[in-house]
């Protein structure tokens, strides 16, 4: 809904967007996690707002019913999308948060509903290969760890309640990504910027050629850092998530595809 002020609020978005923003991207979090995973990110890069997008069943949205499958994390985020269309937008998801990325980006099209100019993906194998990541085989002392270590990577020692309601987000969202199957690449109209973190131990750039058959225009970067480093939003990177504005290119041009 948009406000008397000209922002529009809506629970999937903790920052209100401006009505009249000359572009935005919109970000989406990987498993076990939410909108904070961006809280360092800036309001703005260049004149791209910053829209972290809140699942469901976290953070400020924890009385929230999980989401349960892909398919309904998208059905009911692509409606508070609708009003944020008309401005040039593009998707950033990072891990498992770029597999909801792409399929919003597919629901659109199939709507007949703006796309994205750009979708980037981030330490993330393609769909038709998701099956196998680490985590998804992980007993639950493994994925306690885990856990831990990425709290203490944002420089915050975990409390024991606070691991107990991370397991509890990270189980349901490890259960939704156990149900995606997308066993024949769909191609999307815009182009795909696949990111590969240099330092990353558990995605190689091997593992990411897979998102070559999903789009016309794929380009695999390689980002100084760790799988998790996208969270300081450091310069480089940054830069990077505006390179389609400077590009001028309209998602809506023809990609030669049937």
């Amino acid at each position: 809904m948009t406000s008397g002020s000209g922002t529009v609020t809506s629970p999937w978005f903790v920052r209100p967007q401006s009505a009249d923003q000359a572009a935005r991207i919109f970000c989406f979090p990987y498993s076990g996690s939410g909108a904070s995973a961006f809280s360092a990110w800036p309001a703005t890069i260049d004149d791209v707002e910053v829209c972290p997008v809140q699942f469901p069943g976290r953070e400020n949205r924890l009385a929230d019913p999980h989401y349960g499958t892909y398919e309904r994390l998208v059905a009911g985020l692509v409606e508070h999308l609708r009003p944020l269309l008309a401005s040039p937008f593009a998707f950033f998801g990072h891990c498992a948060g770029a597999l909801p990325a792409y399929e919003t980006t597919i629901r659109l099209a199939e709507l007949g509903l703006p796309g994205p100019e750009c979708l980037f993906v981030s330490g993330q194998p393609a769909p038709q290969d998701a099956a196998r990541d680490r985590m998804l085989t992980m007993t639950e002392s493994e994925l306690r760890a885990e856990l831990e270590s990425v709290i203490r990577g944002r420089g915050i020692e975990p409390r024991p309640d606070m691991i107990d309601m991370g397991m509890a987000v990270l189980l349901r969202d490890l259960a939704a990504a156990g149900e995606y199957r997308r066993t024949e690449p769909v191609a999307v109209r815009c182009p795909i910027v696949v990111l590969h973190w240099r330092d990353d131990p558990d995605v190689s750039l091997d593992q990411l050629d897979g998102w070559r058959q999903y789009a016309n225009s794929v380009d695999i970067q390689v980002v100084d850092g760790g799988h998790h480093d996208f969270m300081s939003a450091r310069d480089g990177l940054l830069k990077r998530l505006t390179s389609w504005r400077r590009a001028g290119r309209s998602p809506y041009e023809p990609t030669g595809e049937p």
